[in-house]
């Protein structure tokens, strides 16, 4: 079975203000987007933003897969957050991460730290 990935809000910041390694954008662009729909609201609930920077946003959200926070997203984000401090988006992003059996591609792997079977790459160590 192909490795499948769930890009972090973060990474999607970083591709689209050109703070990607050319190593990671050629990555990202070998596999379908999938996010947590924390990821669209985030991204797209981008406050001040003008229609032109929202454009592109909402044309990779058309592309991208969203996964939904579900029962069993639900389940894991609460055992996540009795066992971790962390905060509540990026407890969803893990869990649903986890629960879709997917690696998450983050910068911000130390948010992601100890939470058991989570597998996070940093796109800038590629």
């Amino acid at each position: 079975m192909e490795q499948a990935y769930l890009i972090d809000t973060n990474v999607i910041i970083d591709n689209f203000g050109n703070k990607l390694p050319a190593k990671a954008k050629e990555f990202l662009n070998s596999f379908e987007p999938v996010v947590s729909v924390v990821t669209k609201i985030e991204i797209l609930g981008w406050p001040n933003a003008t229609e032109e920077q929202l454009k592109p946003l909402y044309d990779f959200m058309e592309i991208a897969g969203i996964l939904p926070i579900d029962e069993a997203v639900i389940e894991k984000t609460i055992l996540i957050r009795q066992t971790k401090k962390i905060a509540l988006g990026d407890a969803i992003i893990a869990a649903t991460a986890l629960v879709h059996t997917m690696v998450l591609i983050s910068r911000n792997i130390s948010d992601f730290k100890n939470i058991q079977d989570l597998q996070v790459i940093d796109p800038h160590n590629l």
